[in-house]
């Protein structure tokens, strides 16, 4: 036997074998229960603690997590779930799209009003059903926007697999416009993300979003951080109280600086005009005469795409960094 040898036997010797990293040969007094034999009412007291809310880890207590305490680390969840699949996925950049959940595609509003005027034909005084009728018939001349929404989304995608960019349209994920803008990718199978929120009634995200994708937000302002962390332009067609948040949340932002200005889009001028009225409040005094041009208006998918990539020209940045 080598000297090498000899001292390589002393050393086995010496170091016991490694523990196994999960099992024991002699079980740890604790993983077992005390014995009923030792205590009658063990069995019973033991299992009102496992069964307490207290014993559960806090990762599995759902009762704890939505707590008043712990509101903290439910938005910091709330922010890093998304934050964390976007930036797994690539996505770098985004364009905004917002409209009415209201506004379907023209052959659904259609629809909708045929099923409408049928009733009223059946029931010609009933007041209710004529100005269901009548709003019906605002909504299908305002089914035009789907497509061009449809259409916008499909050109970002095209341009997209074209330069291999990781760019996607974002939405709410919700039905009407959203849903147009969300499908438009799909058409040309280009990625699109939903950023879809809990509320006290069930909804349904649109079938068109990214399934990896689509996020659920249980707070508005972490969602409204999403839109616009990645934000390349903001696209705002007809809609209503959501639309409006978000669009004047933007105008807000920018209009303060607290973010860098970039394209707003108000697609359809003649709803628009009656809708906001920023001539009335730059002659007000709310707002100045500058503040009007921090958007204006298009009304077909080509202009959209063309005055985005305009506006980066003027401004001397690119379009995608």
């Amino acid at each position: 036997m080598t000297e090498k040898s000899a001292s390589k036997d002393i050393s086995r010797q010496r170091v016991p074998p490694p523990a196994h990293p999960r099992e024991r040969r002699q079980p740890l007094p604790e993983c077992e229960p005390k014995p009923p034999h030792e205590d009658a009412t063990a069995p019973e007291r033991l299992r009102a603690i496992l069964q307490s809310p207290s014993y559960r880890t806090a990762d599995q207590d759902v009762t704890f997590l939505k707590g008043a305490e712990t509101r903290g680390p439910r938005l910091q969840l709330d922010y890093l779930k998304a934050e964390t699949l976007l930036e797994r996925h690539g996505i770098r950049h985004t364009i905004v799209v917002f409209g009415g959940t209201r506004i379907a595609e023209p052959l659904a509003a259609q629809r909708q009003l045929d099923a409408l005027r049928e009733d009223l034909a059946a029931r010609p005084n009933d007041d209710d059903l004529k100005r269901r009728v009548a709003t019906t018939e605002r909504v299908l001349e305002k089914s035009k926007y789907y497509e061009v929404a449809r259409d916008f989304s499909r050109l970002v995608g095209s341009a997209t697999a074209l330069h291999d960019r990781r760019l996607a349209v974002v939405t709410g994920g919700g039905p009407g416009i959203m849903e147009a803008s969300n499908r438009g990718a799909y058409d040309v199978g280009a990625l699109s993300i939903g950023f879809n929120i809990t509320l006290p009634q069930e909804q349904f995200p649109n079938p068109y979003v990214t399934p990896e994708l689509c996020f659920q937000f249980h707070y508005f302002a972490l969602r409204k951080l999403h839109f616009l962390l990645r934000a390349r332009a903001l696209v705002a067609f007809p809609g209503g109280f959501g639309t409006f948040d978000e669009l004047f949340e933007t105008l807000t932002l920018v209009q303060t600086r607290k973010i860098e200005p970039l394209p707003i889009i108000l697609v359809g001028e003649s709803y628009w005009r009656r809708a906001f009225d920023p001539a009335f409040l730059e002659a007000e005094g709310t707002i100045d005469p500058e503040d009007r041009d921090l958007f204006w208006y298009a009304e077909t998918a080509d202009e959209i795409w063309s005055d985005i990539q305009t506006w980066y020209d003027r401004a001397g940045r690119p379009f995608l960094p």
